[in-house]
């Protein structure tokens, strides 16, 4: 383990593109600049264990970057309805700000009217987490979240979310700021961190006691009609408990006891990526599978052109991608990948399951 300052020789260690890299609004002063403690030594601040996206990996845009979306009161009939029972199933993949890529999604799969209210009766929404960063509106995009959670209530269904690794991000960086963590890989915070990983910071001025409140209290994982429903493609989930019940308990008892380092290793453990892809993934399922229940797994976080292996390579190669046009099932047919890229030009899915429904 790398030593803080004063317990020893800082370790020297080769910068790869999977390095945080900081931008320059970092440096600037004023409750968003890095700074380091009195009598702490600087250091590089690098990336948690685990944490595998590259260096051009999903840009940071600026709010004024997106233009609105104009939806056709005429173009999408309403969300199927069934004669009795719990009405039909939908996920969404990572939102990551982008409101307007939203708004337009839920309308065409008739969730929504074109005053952005929920319209589908009965049916049953899930989000996979990743509300914020890197996109214009994260706060926007929660506010919308919870929302239609009300108003699916009332109507006789539910628009539900998980915790991704960007909630728990938010949440480290407006609670800890720049409290050094232990990193296991040399000096880390979580506001470094954060701004690095394309925080906002019209996001953090919006930020209310409500919405941490919300991110605090998202359940880390769900069963429902046989999907076995994560944000992260990681097998990590395992070390917080043998049962749904007992994961989202672990997770939340972590976050309230508020221990800086006990949520760093909470946030690195959901950067994780790419347990089910390449040879072991479908075993890697079968585990998660076997310990929670379900038929198949359904996740967010890793964009299925990475999952797919053609964008993002350390060998400078361009990053264009193929084009997204659903999920992405695979690992012997046990895992549906639903992060379409929104922030790679790609596209925000919403999708109705089981596949082919």
């Amino acid at each position: 383990m790398t030593q803080g300052a004063g317990q020893g020789p800082e370790v020297v260690r080769t910068d790869t593109l999977r390095d945080f890299r900081v931008p320059a609004y970092v440096h600037e002063t004023g409750p968003y600049a890095q700074t380091t403690p009195p009598g702490e030594a600087t250091g590089p601040v690098v990336a948690p264990e685990g944490y595998t996206p590259t260096r051009r990996d999903l840009p940071v845009i600026n709010r004024g970057d997106t233009v609105q979306v104009i939806v056709d009161p005429e173009a999408v009939p309403a969300a199927p309805q069934p004669d009795d029972g719990p009405g039909p199933l939908y996920v969404v993949g990572d939102v990551h700000g982008y409101l307007d890529e939203l708004v337009l999604a839920l309308h065409e799969q008739g969730l929504i009217d074109t005053s952005g209210h929920w319209s589908a009766g009965t049916s049953r929404l899930w989000f996979l987490g990743d509300f914020t960063d890197r996109g214009p509106d994260g706060i926007g995009v929660i506010d919308l979240v919870m929302r239609l959670s009300a108003e699916a209530a009332a109507a006789g269904g539910y628009c539900k979310a998980l915790m991704g690794n960007h909630e728990l991000l938010l949440l480290g960086a407006r609670r800890f700021g720049d409290t050094p963590v232990n990193s296991g890989a040399g000096t880390a915070t979580f506001q470094a961190a954060w701004l690095l990983n394309g925080g906002q910071k019209t996001d953090m001025d919006r930020l209310q006691d409500h919405h941490l409140q919300w991110m605090a209290r998202l359940d880390a994982m769900e069963q429902v009609d046989g999907h076995l429903l994560v944000h992260s493609d990681t097998t990590a989930y395992l070390d917080y408990g043998d049962s749904i019940e007992a994961v989202n308990d672990n997770v939340r008892e972590a976050l309230t006891r508020n221990d800086a380092d006990e949520c760093w290793d909470l946030f690195r453990k959901f950067t994780k990526r790419f347990a089910f892809r390449d040879d072991g993934g479908a075993e890697a399922v079968r585990e998660l599978l076997g310990a929670f229940g379900g038929n198949r797994i359904v996740h967010g976080h890793s964009p299925i052109p990475y999952l797919l292996g053609e964008v993002g390579s350390e060998d400078g190669e361009d990053d264009t991608g193929p084009v997204v046009e659903g999920p992405h099932v695979y690992a012997d047919g046990l895992a549906i990948a639903m992060d379409g890229g929104v922030t790679m030009a790609g596209k925000l899915l919403v999708q109705q399951l089981p596949l082919g429904s």
